[in-house]
């Protein structure tokens, strides 16, 4: 068991981690995974610390962060292999709702059609929900699944949770270039994902050391184009590229607004245009940012769009 944080985070504000699975116990071996490949593949419930010794080590971490001024917004359960896969993860939750502070929870999914997780997964206030593939072919390629389990189970799980879960429900596509970035793929992905209908849809690319050195990210022009798919399916689709930025807050300085909303979804170019009409700003600032290789220029459906470089 690890308390770890609190992490700044562009969707949970705060987080404060609760790691309850031994490194690296998971359903899924993903190709990009940044703890690497999994050393024990698994798919039945697992053992974990007893729910009042995680509590009290909650307790204690939270009195430490008091005493220094921290704030914490979320308490989310994120584990080095699959947080669901805990045995009594529905008594951890209850546990740790004494203190009065929000709980997510970062999930692949895989377990999601068993009645104790859907139950548990309920009770938190913030669940993300993997799909990389919606293909068979391609869910082996990307997440490297144990062999017992099933994707229509998996996927009828991800629609029933959603009809029945009353929080905020996002979901997590990691992009890899030339195994689940295909437009084809993101098509079946995006049309899947509009039967859940999550509140946010993140898009996202490996951005440290994956377990595969070929599990690379896509080209800025994949990338353009799954925000794209997904947007045109009447998803709310957001990047999660890695760029450490100030969210949509205005800074006063267009080139640090520019790649701060670049992170989040590219910019057609009457966009920018606006941007840099409000900020008084010329196009010299735009020119710049892409000779610093810091934006990139992409066609897609006959506009230009403009996306963070991926370093």
């Amino acid at each position: 068991m690890e308390i770890f944080g609190p992490i700044p985070s562009r969707r949970l504000g705060k987080s404060l981690g609760i790691n309850i699975i031994p490194p690296k116990v998971c359903s899924y071996s993903c190709v990009y995974c940044q703890v690497g490949r999994t050393k024990k593949m698994c798919i039945n419930p697992v053992e974990v610390d007893d729910k009042e010794e995680i509590k009290e080590n909650v307790r204690q971490k939270l009195d430490l962060l008091e005493q220094r001024g921290e704030r914490v917004d979320y308490l989310t359960f994120i584990a080095d292999g699959e947080p669901t896969l805990a045995s009594n993860l529905a008594e951890i939750i209850k546990s740790v709702r004494d203190f009065n502070i929000n709980t997510a929870i970062i999930t692949n999914s895989s377990t999601i059609d068993r009645p104790g997780v859907k139950e548990s997964l309920k009770m938190v206030d913030w669940v993300s929900l993997k799909c990389d593939a919606y293909t068979e072919e391609v869910w082996h390629k990307i997440n490297r699944p144990h062999g017992g389990l099933e994707p229509g189970k998996i996927k009828n799980g991800m629609i029933e949770f959603s009809r029945d879960y009353s929080g905020k429900m996002v979901t997590e596509t990691m992009l890899v270039k030339g195994i689940n970035d295909s437009e084809e793929e993101l098509k079946s992905i995006a049309s899947f994902l509009n039967e859940i209908k999550p509140d946010v849809s993140y898009i996202s690319i490996p951005t440290r050391p994956p377990a595969e050195e070929y599990a690379v990210s896509p080209t800025p022009e994949s990338i353009n184009r799954a925000y794209n798919i997904f947007k045109s399916q009447g998803l709310t689709p957001e990047l999660l590229i890695g760029y450490e930025g100030s969210g949509f807050a205005s800074t006063g300085n267009i080139k640090e607004d520019i790649l701060s909303i670049t992170s989040v979804h590219p910019l057609k170019q009457e966009a920018i245009v606006a941007l840099l009409k409000k900020a008084d700003a010329s196009w010299n600032e735009v020119n710049s940012l892409i000779e610093e290789g810091r934006i990139t220029v992409v066609e897609y459906n006959g506009s230009k769009f403009y996306v963070r470089t991926i370093k």
